[in-house]
């Protein structure tokens, strides 16, 4: 697989671990300031996982996904 293709999946699993860090988080939060971490973490995530699945996208359509 290409360099740029590994390093969008890269990007999918580390997003994924950003996930769970956020969802594990939250539910063990002491207060508003760890919930507001949290959801950042969460917000930011999901906004990476969308830029990174449309790049996956474009290369597959381009034929580039190898």
């Amino acid at each position: 697989m290409k360099p740029c293709n590994q390093n969008i999946e890269k990007a999918l699993d580390l997003v994924e671990k950003m996930i769970e860090l956020a969802n594990s988080g939250d539910i063990h939060r002491e207060d508003v300031g760890c919930g507001i971490l949290y959801g950042i973490l969460r917000d930011s995530a999901y906004r990476i996982k969308k830029i990174a699945e449309e790049e996956q996208k474009k290369h597959m359509e381009k034929g580039k996904w190898d």
